[in-house]
């Protein structure tokens, strides 16, 4: 093929990519629609609008159940979502990152050495389990933990329930300062306990600092296998839930959560919103190996490569 020919060619496949994917987006927009009136026109029977009543979608809690968001929930919510965008953000370093930019070696362990964009993938993750870890024993002894534990069966059908007012896109509007919807208590009581723990051990195992006298009980490919889409599940989870927080009275639900008040007013905006420059720079800053370098050099030597 003559040279002149070959960029025409690479760019009649890319109009041909671009046109696909946009054909593809309107036919998912088309068949959403077909689903939520589909839905909206189940919901219109007597039979689910029995279920509706008898299950408005928020599960019952134990009398004795405090009302409001203690203080521990919101700066461990806070750190965890910061903790969780530079783990994304240095994750994604570690997987597509062809060079180095620069290395980190062990005093201790000579053997043991790895890219700055790895030890600052493994140190910023020991600090969200440690955040972790302080909400989960403060969640307990609070007795908080009523509020993401689900403590009756009578959840699943709350569940379905509150799923078909979302797919109706007349969404369950609950009292969050008092109850989640069990939809939503069942999504927080996932990302805590299940894919938390899925994310730390499979990360534990693909490290350096994993035992080799356990492999046979674990194995590296299984924990590839787990790792990334476990990741995915994470970022899909804070895509929904920052939808939902906007979209369903954003200033009582940034108060609730930011300030600690159920009342409508820009205080819990403004918290978010500076949450949200530190996250950005975060983003950023993790990119930087000369800055991961000044936190790594205490605990091993450092070699910085040329790019």
């Amino acid at each position: 093929m003559p040279t002149s020919a070959r960029p025409a060619a690479a760019r009649e496949r890319s109009w041909v990519r671009g046109l696909s994917l946009l054909l593809l987006a309107a036919a998912l927009v088309v068949v959403a629609w077909c689903v939520v009136f589909a839905v909206r026109a189940a919901l219109s029977t007597d039979p689910l609008q029995a279920f509706l009543a008898a299950y408005p979608g928020e599960a019952p809690l134990p009398a004795d159940t405090a009302e409001g968001i203690p203080a521990f929930v919101s700066w461990t919510h806070f750190l965890n979502a910061f903790f969780l965008v530079l783990i994304i953000r240095s994750g994604l370093r570690v997987k597509y990152e062809k060079r180095a930019g620069g290395l980190w070696s062990s005093r201790r362990v000579k053997k043991r050495r790895m890219s700055l964009a790895l030890w600052g993938h493994i140190g910023v993750d020991l600090l969200w389990l440690a955040n972790g870890a302080v909400f989960v024993v403060l969640l307990f002894w609070s007795g908080h933990w009523v509020r993401i534990v689900p403590t009756t069966w009578e959840i699943v059908p709350h569940a379905v329930s509150a799923g078909l007012q979302y797919l109706s896109l007349d969404w369950p509007t609950h009292h969050s300062w008092a109850n989640y919807n069990a939809l939503q208590q069942l999504s927080y009581f996932a990302i805590v306990f299940l894919a938390a723990p899925i994310a730390a051990l499979t990360g534990w195992r693909l490290s350096s600092f994993w035992p080799t006298t356990l492999n046979r009980f674990f194995s590296g490919n299984l924990a590839l296998r787990l790792h990334f889409p476990t990741m995915l599940f994470f970022v899909g989870f804070v895509v929904v839930h920052v939808f939902l927080v906007l979209t369903t009275g954003a200033l009582r639900n940034l108060n609730a959560m930011y300030a600690g008040r159920d009342e409508v007013s820009w205080l819990g905006f403004w918290l978010f919103a500076g949450s949200v420059v530190l996250m950005v720079f975060g983003w950023f800053a993790i990119r930087r190996d000369d800055w991961i370098a000044v936190f790594a050099k205490p605990f091993g030597d450092i070699r910085m490569m040329k790019r």
